[in-house]
């Protein structure tokens, strides 16, 4: 079994097309580890993608569930792809365990929604801006940590942009008051989200002081993911100053999240607007 790094969008699709497989044979995950000789625990990693798929096993589950020799040799063809590290493995070491797991449904996004309250969204925090908050927020870790930690967010960032995935992030005017690291530090800041807007995969608006209470007023920071991919579904993604944070993928749940952000975006200024200039002395 390959070190913990999350599994990549190819190992996503198989394991949920094991699972999909084993609910159409009729079979539960205690009769399906009975053809290993294993136990349940072991069919629900397998399906849950916690673990490497071992072509022997893959073999033996189709076999059971009733897979034809051509279904079973298309599968296995796809497994070493679905094996392979995701590009985010060497940073495996300085990512939380949730983060791990979701770097398939990030990957596979066709659109991130993404709100915060007082902060610059962090899909869109220049390195420094991102190294100024590590070091609040972050402090219990290493230096070295930290600064690998803002690398792995400046790989997402380029990764996301190379594959023009759409990123629509609402923001507070608050955020640009927030002083985060120095003068230098805030200016590199608010000049990269003004060159962003111009970007044509980047949506952002910017609820003014002085505008009206909305859906997101006073919630904490929050993440859509729009996955286009059948097998792996949207993903919702609610932030917490203490402990891990919410995430959610079943419809219902993300439904509520997309319909507040729906909300609060509509009440927001049109993404052609300026920035607002209050806060902004620079």
């Amino acid at each position: 079994m390959r070190s913990r790094s999350g599994r990549t969008v190819q190992h996503a699709v198989l394991a949920a097309r094991i699972q999909r497989l084993r609910e159409g044979a009729g079979l539960s995950r205690v009769e399906a580890a009975e053809a290993l000789g294993a136990h349940s625990a072991t069919i629900r990693r397998i399906e849950k993608g916690e673990t490497s798929l071992n072509a022997g096993q893959v073999s033996v589950l189709l076999e059971k569930f009733g897979a034809s020799r051509e279904e079973i040799d298309d599968f296995l063809t796809g497994l070493a792809a679905a094996n392979v590290p995701g590009w985010w493995h060497p940073w495996r070491d300085v990512m939380d365990a949730w983060q791990l797991d979701l770097m398939s449904v990030e990957s596979a996004s066709s659109i991130i929604r993404t709100w915060h309250p007082t902060l610059v969204p962090e899909l869109l925090r220049t390195p420094t801006y991102a190294r100024a908050l590590e070091d609040v927020f972050r402090s219990d870790l290493t230096t070295e940590t930290r600064i690998r930690r803002v690398e792995l967010l400046t790989q997402r960032q380029e990764r996301l942009q190379e594959k023009r995935t759409r990123i629509w992030a609402l923001m507070e005017e608050s955020a640009l008051c927030t002083r985060v690291g120095g003068d230098a530090v805030m200016h590199e800041q608010i000049t990269a989200l003004h060159e962003a807007a111009l970007r044509k995969e980047i949506t952002l608006q910017v609820h003014r002081l002085t505008d009206p209470v909305h859906a997101l007023t006073a919630t904490t920071g929050l993440t859509l993911y729009r996955v286009d991919v059948a097998e792996i579904p949207d993903h919702v993604v609610r932030d917490s100053a203490v402990g891990l944070p919410d995430i959610w993928d079943d419809q219902k749940t993300v439904t509520a999240y997309r319909t507040l952000m729906d909300k609060a975006a509509a009440a927001a200024p049109h993404p052609s607007a300026p920035l607002p200039t209050t806060c902004i002395d620079h």
